[in-house]
């Protein structure tokens, strides 16, 4: 029981990793908060965002393998596998901002000007569906925790 309990609490801390790094995230791709220290910065915080992504998965599928309810009754579930293609869809969406940032870092250190609104707007636009996304995971987890639509 000790080995579930602390497998729990580390999927629930690198969720909440993940919740406090994309929410920086956003807060910092807006168009009136940008300058060359913030375009670095977000390179920085998405790489968190994605390494707790990543963690998120790792955890979660440690669940899977060593946790009570045997891996056989989690991957029959649907809910999980909902739970495990909203965490890559974030990822995805993700992935795309990380490249615009880099692509704005690069810019930036060739001598380049800042990203204009437009970019900005888009750009944080995919880190908010990623946001939004991410609310649906712990609904998911409860239901499945509960046994509400489990096989």
């Amino acid at each position: 029981m000790v080995a579930e309990a602390l497998l729990a609490y580390a999927h629930i801390m690198t969720f909440l990793m993940l919740a406090t790094f994309l929410t920086s995230e956003t807060a910092l791709c807006r168009p009136a908060w940008i300058n060359p220290a913030v375009v670095r910065r977000l390179v920085w915080v998405n790489g968190l965002s994605l390494l707790s992504g990543l963690l998120v998965l790792a955890s979660g599928l440690a669940r899977i393998a060593w946790g009570v309810k045997g891996s056989s009754w989690y991957w029959s579930q649907p809910l999980l596998h909902a739970k495990i293609t909203l965490l890559v869809l974030m990822l995805a969406l993700s992935l795309v901002a990380a490249r615009r940032y880099r692509a704005w870092r690069a810019r930036l250190d060739a001598g380049g000007g800042m990203p204009d609104e437009a970019a900005l707007k888009a750009t944080r636009r995919l880190v908010m569906w990623a946001a939004h996304l991410m609310v649906l995971v712990p609904l998911l987890a409860v239901f499945l925790a509960r046994g509400v639509g489990t096989r």
